[in-house]
């Protein structure tokens, strides 16, 4: 048996790529974009159609601009993810602008033209997980989306403020970043940390004993892995999204996976339970300095990739309007 196969028995397995043909190799459970993925795949001559496809339906809104920009992007988002769910039996994340992180309206706006997207090409909004980055103004956006059955999945979590806070908002499923948590506390230190010591392992073992302990339906999804002790680390979580990289590791390694993290020791353990509102959930995530500059830099980065995806959008609607 190999690793990966010993982890789907006990963890759903999801592919943190754009790249479709990894996920035919690897046969995850669900899959996860985003902006930066998108544009690596659509680079690639393999996926033409699906761009060729997201410019004309851009040309046929009949907008012009920015306006046509916006919707080639979510276009081409909702193309590859309608792809993706060709191959995967579970559900796919369509990620929300960065830019928007700060917005609740927008978010929830946006969110909405996504899922009205997928639902004209007849798939259920069941299999569609709407990606949010896990500020105040996201998680209050994911509050109202998931009163009307739009799924979210709420990214950049890096507090236990942060994961009180969508479980109390009833989200879908949250994706705390284990590797960029470990990534701050070895540069912080200095030297590289023992894997039962690891902080990104440990925050999302935290989480998910709280969540199991007192009942949240709020599913747990580490991510962001940086090596493979991380995915061990977590065996028994409800989902990890795991890169290709890690995914032919754990393909290409025999031996088989003990649970770490159960409902039985969750219960076991000395979580006490607490309720936020804004100002308890700002102080105490301020109180937490990794994950307020984590946080910020997550957004940054996401922000920046989108733009980067904007700009070669840009690049692909100029080139349809020359030959138009």
């Amino acid at each position: 048996m190999t690793l990966l196969e010993s982890l789907k028995r006990v963890t759903t397995v999801v592919a943190d790529t754009g790249d479709i043909e990894a996920m035919r190799q690897f046969r995850p459970q669900d899959a996860t974009t985003n902006p930066s993925l998108l544009l690596k795949a659509a680079q690639q001559p393999a996926y033409r159609p699906l761009v060729d496809a997201a410019l004309g339906a851009a040309d046929r809104t009949g907008l012009a601009g920015a306006g046509r920009t916006e919707a080639f992007m979510d276009r081409l988002a909702v193309n590859f993810g309608l792809e993706i769910l060709k191959i995967v039996p579970g559900r796919v994340s369509t990620e929300v602008d960065a830019r928007l992180s700060f917005d609740t309206a927008g978010t929830v706006a946006k969110a909405r033209e996504l899922i009205g997207l997928y639902e004209q090409a007849g798939i259920a909004r069941e299999r569609i997980l709407i990606k949010v980055g896990s500020t105040w103004e996201g998680i209050r956006a994911a509050a109202t989306l998931e009163r009307e059955g739009i799924h979210c999945n709420l990214t950049l979590l890096f507090s236990f403020a942060q994961a009180v806070a969508c479980a109390e908002a009833g989200v879908t499923l949250i994706s705390p970043f284990v590797g960029r948590i470990y990534d701050y506390y070895r540069k912080e230190r200095g030297a590289e940390i023992e894997a039962d010591q690891d902080p990104g392992v440990q925050s999302v073992t935290r989480i998910y004993h709280y969540y199991k302990k007192f009942g949240y339906q709020t599913q747990v999804m580490g991510a962001s892995f940086r090596k493979v002790e991380q995915i061990t680390g977590l065996a028994g979580c409800d989902l990890l999204t795991i890169s290709p990289d890690l995914l032919e590791t754990l393909q290409a390694t025999t031996g088989e996976i003990t649970p770490r993290l159960t409902p039985d020791a969750a219960r076991a353990s000395a979580e006490e339970r607490i309720t936020l509102d804004e100002p308890r959930y700002r102080f105490l995530h301020n109180q937490d300095a990794m994950a307020v500059e984590k946080l910020s830099d997550g957004i940054r980065r996401f922000y920046d990739d989108g733009r980067k995806l904007e700009q070669w959008a840009l690049s692909q609607v100029s080139d349809s309007i020359a030959r138009s």
